[in-house]
């Protein structure tokens, strides 16, 4: 069974850094779209940052200059770094595959909590 778990997140204030991780099993890593969400109380799920399997990202404007996506395909892995924290970029999070070769498949981690306090 795919599996996509999360790591690194947490409690940090204004102004610090966190690292997400993104570990992915049982799927051909390097031909999936990598991306990661948020879900904040009473919001609906947004797109923080997606990279492509050809290493083209894009990120949502409130976060462009202080979080960056990355991938590692031998480990299998995706990351966000993200700087600068802000109160608003409270949520959880969640890392998300997608495989658009052949037929579309999609899965989702579990979610990992980042909280920014003031």
């Amino acid at each position: 069974q795919v599996q996509l778990v999360e790591s690194g997140g947490g409690l940090v204030q204004f102004g610090g850094s966190l690292r997400l991780s993104c570990a992915a099993s049982k799927i051909i890593f390097s031909i999936y779209a990598m991306g990661w969400y948020r879900q904040a109380p009473g919001k609906q799920r947004e797109l923080v940052a997606r990279i492509t399997d050809e290493d083209r990202t894009n990120y949502t404007d409130s976060v462009k200059g202080r979080f960056t996506i990355s991938r590692d395909n031998a480990k299998k892995t995706v990351y966000l770094q993200m700087n600068s924290l802000k109160p608003e970029d409270t949520a959880v999070y969640y890392c998300n595959a997608v495989r658009s070769i052949g037929t579309r498949l999609e899965f989702w981690g579990q979610g990992t909590q980042v909280t920014v306090s003031s």
